[in-house]
């Protein structure tokens, strides 16, 4: 690792942990072995220093995100490989997502740019494909593409910032289950998941009424009551006639007699 390099290490190390404005110059040359006049040869100032951190850090995710977005063929497969790959860009190392709460928190406006710069365009391309799910009955209509984005973003970021402080005091160890890091990384991944797809747990394949569609089949029409059926009709289409009971009575023909002769 050249000197560059591991000064911008040591310097994200340090604004994580203890703030950019609690940090200095010196204390980054320190942590590298190096002389702090050295250090300013690679970065003049300790702002120019703070966005190589940056930029450094947001180009590599921009990097990985479209090779991901390519690689899947689905839209399961691209959210479950972009969000495994966001956790595990953080989790690797930690120092990442805390730096980042930390400049979001403290210098929101210098921020603002950063993010429009090197996040705003990924989180446009993950919601157009919310969108092509919504159209295609894979994911549920009620939700705001963006804003999910931003909410599963905020959940990554802060989940593993301050994922070691709150497991050590509230996720106590279970036996043959892995450790905090792990479980919380499993649980996020499951609320996003399911909050996202419809019809299946694990997003892993389209809706039931999306199979049908692609397939052109439907479910056939349910047979109406037995007593709701219509009557057989005849052979020559016409309806059967009713008989009254009387005509099979084999007085009808006397009765019908003695009315002609009263008449």
């Amino acid at each position: 690792m050249d000197v560059r390099t591991q000064i911008l290490a040591a310097a994200l190390r340090a604004f994580a942990a203890k703030g950019y404005e609690a940090t200095s110059l010196a204390d980054v040359a320190s942590a590298v072995a190096v002389r702090k006049q050295s250090l300013l040869y690679y970065f003049p100032s300790k702002e120019a220093l703070r966005q190589a951190v940056l930029d450094a850090l947001l180009a590599r995710w921009n990097e990985v995100l479209p090779r991901l977005l390519l690689a899947a063929t689905s839209g399961a497969d691209r959210f479950s490989a972009t969000f495994r790959e966001t956790v595990r860009f953080f989790a690797e190392d930690t120092d990442r997502a805390r730096l980042l709460l930390r400049e979001i928190l403290d210098r929101p406006d210098a921020m603002r740019g950063e993010l429009e710069a090197y996040v705003k365009p990924w989180v446009s391309v993950v919601a157009e494909y919310i969108h092509k799910g919504q159209a295609h009955g894979e994911v549920y209509p009620g939700v705001d593409a963006e804003a999910y984005v931003l909410c599963v973003i905020n959940l990554v970021v802060s989940g593993v910032a301050t994922a070691a402080s709150l497991s050590s005091a509230l996720l106590p160890p279970r036996a043959g289950q892995p450790g905090p890091a792990v479980r919380c990384q499993q649980e996020l991944m499951r609320i996003a998941r399911s909050s996202l797809f419809t019809g299946v747990a694990d997003g892993a394949a389209p809706a039931r009424s999306e199979q049908r569609r692609r397939t052109g089949r439907t479910r056939p029409a349910p047979a109406p009551p037995r007593d709701a059926r219509p009557a057989p009709h005849a052979a020559n289409g016409s309806a059967p006639s009713k008989r009254r009971a009387s005509d099979d009575d084999p007085r009808a023909p006397r009765e019908r007699a003695a009315r002609e002769a009263r008449r």
